[in-house]
């Protein structure tokens, strides 16, 4: 089969990486990607081999001529190359799979309402979109496929990765101290319109609480306010997952490593407009209590829920706890994909939250 990856974001090598490990000596495969230098240097670090396609917008004019170039970059890649399928979550896969023979799977794990132009845009060109079970009541759309499970176990489930420990000795941490991770965003994607996080001075008071109980390490979306500065972490990306498993907690207006801390059994405490609006994260809190939203305006309780699971007794083995259950409930995103795909296009006949087929996929 001949196959394309398109990455749009860093969150997407993790997610599609294990896909291509496993596909690439059985099968053809391309990975394109727009000029995102964390992207690419995640790709290079793993040895994947990429094609750079065009460059990434902030603004919406920008991003609506930059998707119409990359559109007929993929176009005719796909074309040469008689590509049979592309995965991704991406508008181009989407728009390319409706005027030519290639099949698109589109992974999706945002709800409807939070992504008015992907949904508009982008859905009803792809032939299949993949999403979490967590959306099975917000997206009724025939061309959908539900699997029990969150994008994040694709790449942070116990069968795919174990933290290095060695993380610490570059930060110069003891096995034992305790430390933070903190993440902020730009709010700059199309989907992030209109939305915001966690202002610098609300900032600030997160720090002056944390301080007394740890260290803190600040990752962040583009530059980090001259304020922080010494608190600013500097490690290579594919090493944040393992300082994330062996920190105290997340704090942060990210959805993604609010999710990502969750799924490894880290508390993760969320401040940003998007708060109560998306299942994957919703779930995530309500069914399994592995993470807390709040909005912009209810930052006091934003606080005082981080300093109630700072004193919570015994809180690492009942995170760990939370974490097992939610476990043994999902499935191991990878190996499911790598199946879906292997078998595309029979297995999608196939294929519902609820088949014995999926037992297969189990990770506990």
């Amino acid at each position: 089969m001949r196959i394309l990856i398109d990455i749009g974001h860093p969150g997407h090598v993790h997610l599609l990486k294990n896909l291509f490990f496993e596909l690439n000596s059985i099968h053809k495969i391309w990975i394109t990607v727009k000029d995102i230098p964390i992207a690419i240097k995640l790709l290079e670090h793993y040895g994947i081999p990429y094609l750079k396609l065009g460059s990434k917008k902030d603004n919406i004019i920008g991003k609506a001529f930059s998707q119409i170039h990359y559109n007929y970059l993929i176009y005719n890649l796909v074309k040469n190359n008689n590509i049979e399928i592309g995965v991704g979550s991406s508008l181009a896969l989407a728009h390319v799979s409706a005027i030519c023979s290639m099949n698109s799977i589109i992974l999706d794990d945002d709800d409807d309402e939070v992504q008015p132009l992907f949904v508009k845009f982008g859905h009803p060109f792809a032939t299949h979109v993949l999403s979490p079970g967590s959306l099975k009541n917000n997206r009724k759309k025939k061309n959908a496929i539900f699997y029990n499970g969150f994008h994040e176990l694709a790449y942070l489930s116990p069968n795919k990765f174990t933290p290095d420990i060695n993380i610490l000795n570059e930060l110069n941490l003891d096995v034992n101290e305790k430390f933070f991770v903190l993440r902020f965003n730009r709010f700059m994607a199309h989907h992030d319109i209109g939305h915001k996080g966690i202002s610098l001075e609300q900032k600030l008071r997160i720090i002056r609480l944390l301080e007394n109980y740890g260290r803190i390490f600040i990752t962040t979306e583009g530059e980090i306010e001259p304020e922080l500065i010494d608190y600013q972490l500097t490690i290579n990306p594919e090493k944040i997952h393992s300082l994330l498993a062996f920190s105290q907690m997340f704090i942060g207006d990210s959805q993604t490593m609010t999710s990502e801390a969750a799924v490894l059994g880290i508390p993760a405490v969320k401040c940003n407009s998007f708060a109560g609006k998306l299942s994957v994260p919703n779930e995530l809190e309500d069914k399994y209590n592995l993470c807390f939203s709040f909005q912009p305006d209810k930052f006091d309780a934003f606080l005082n829920k981080i300093r109630e699971i700072l004193e919570m007794p015994n809180r690492q083995e009942e995170w760990e706890k939370r974490r097992l259950k939610m476990l043994k409930e999902k499935i191991d995103v990878s190996n499911f994909l790598i199946w879906l795909i292997s078998n595309y296009p029979k297995s999608i006949t196939s294929t519902s939250i609820n088949s014995d087929l999926l037992a297969q996929f189990r990770l506990k």
